[in-house]
């Protein structure tokens, strides 16, 4: 037999031989789980280790450098059943891909309150971690790769809740999975500090009410923080950028905070003919069917639209933002006036034309961004290609000029002169 001819029978005997001494070190690792008395802490070594472990009592499973848990692409790779468990500094890598079994690096079950999931990198997964209704978790300083090669649809979150109370997610870095971070029926939880690019959406809230969403950063997603059917939320320091669609989406929302946010770079997404993609408007924040909210001190920047309300949001405070170099900074489609201010303080505006001769700090004149024309075009689209037309521009000098045309919309009667001292050093 030639010599090529043996380089891939020596590369069978390589292998084989691997297996081989992989599974002692496996069964060495089942064995001492399953003798662990509660409270034990078992160490893997290192080297990978092809197994599924399922812990079912209180102990902790910590990894020595260079430990790797895989799943050979089937089933959950760790499974936690019982309280008082800690999984930390753990390679865990190749769960399976089957969506409906909900495979996962590793699974949190309902009775495992308290459970610790700490410092692993956790990759090659469906979802990252699942916790299946238990409360108390802390998920914090985990790296997490999803499976990048499936399509957006197929794969599952970095992170997800399911009826789960009390968590805390904190310092995880999620990427390459469907959302960073689903939250569902959910209430009473701690998200903060979070990395989350290349996902759909970077958090997803859904039916979770009084969660706390802080200091997390999204970026290079569909969307960054879609926020939907909750309420007493409070999202504050965010930051999203070149996230696509929105930086922060409110959609039956109500009585919550929405402050000192960073949105800003949300350019939006163009087909091959220059029209805006559906549902890659580009909107740094966008109030869909939300009442009875703070939306105050965020810096919305540098986007396609700044802020766009519309569906019934009333009753909102929305006062002491910075709207920054936004192509279009609001779009107000409702019929009713708001005023945006609060008495003696309102936005600042980078477009604001007016001014300030007593040197208040407050403009003179009231800033309002749109006009019936703004109002018209939003109806009906098609009439944009009118937009440069000397009807339309004399339309608009009309409007302006008799404000018996006015249509109802949006009013700052106490428009910042400078931008708030918090965003000043964020200026481009």
């Amino acid at each position: 037999m030639t010599p090529r001819r043996l380089l891939p029978l020596a590369g069978m005997l390589l292998g084989a031989c691997t297996l081989l001494q992989a599974a002692p070190a496996a069964d060495a690792v089942l064995q001492a789980v399953a003798a662990a008395r509660p409270g034990a802490t078992v160490t893997v070594p290192p080297g990978v280790h092809h197994l599924h472990l399922v812990l079912d009592r209180p102990l902790t499973l910590a990894g020595a450098p260079g430990a790797v848990l895989d799943g050979d692409g089937t089933g959950s790779v760790v499974t936690i059943t019982a309280p008082g468990v800690t999984v930390r500094g753990l390679v865990v890598r190749h769960s399976g891909s089957d969506l409906t079994a909900t495979d996962a690096g590793i699974r949190v079950g309902q009775a495992a309150r308290g459970a610790q999931v700490l410092d692993n990198r956790i990759e090659d997964v469906l979802f990252g971690v699942y916790l299946d209704g238990p409360a108390a978790v802390d998920v914090r300083g985990n790296t997490i790769v999803g499976m990048p090669g499936l399509r957006p649809p197929d794969r599952g979150d970095g992170i997800h809740l399911w009826n789960d109370t009390g968590c805390t997610i904190a310092h995880n870095d999620v990427s390459g999975t469907r959302d960073g971070i689903y939250v569902y029926i959910s209430p009473d939880n701690v998200i903060r500090d979070n990395h989350i690019h290349g996902v759909r959406y970077g958090v997803h809230y859904m039916y979770s009410k009084h969660n706390e969403l802080t200091g997390n950063v999204s970026h290079d997603n569909t969307a960054g923080f879609a926020l939907m059917a909750s309420d007493h939320l409070r999202v504050v320091g965010n930051r999203a950028y070149r996230d696509m669609s929105y930086g922060i989406l409110l959609n039956y929302i109500n009585d919550s905070e929405i402050r000192g946010n960073e949105i800003r770079g949300i350019a939006g997404q163009f087909d091959a003919d220059g029209n805006v993609i559906v549902g890659a408007e580009g909107k740094a924040l966008f109030v869909y069917l939300s009442q009875g909210n703070a939306i105050v001190d965020n810096l919305l920047a540098d986007s396609r639209i700044g802020i766009h309300v519309t569906a019934g949001s009333n009753a909102n405070r929305i006062v002491g933002n910075a709207f920054l170099g936004n192509r279009t900074q609001v779009m107000y489609v409702q019929n009713a006036a708001q005023e945006w201010s609060r008495p003696g303080h309102g936005n600042y505006w980078s477009n604001y034309a007016g001014w300030d001769l007593d040197g208040n700090g407050i403009g003179d004149v009231p800033y309002r961004p749109n006009d019936g024309v703004d109002a018209l075009m939003w109806k009906y689209p098609d009439a944009r290609l009118l937009m440069s037309s000397p009807s339309v521009l004399l339309l608009r000098y009309v409007q302006r000029a008799f404000p018996v045309f006015a249509t109802p919309g949006v009013s700052d009667h106490f428009p910042l002169m400078a931008i708030p001292a918090a965003w000043r050093g964020h200026q481009p």
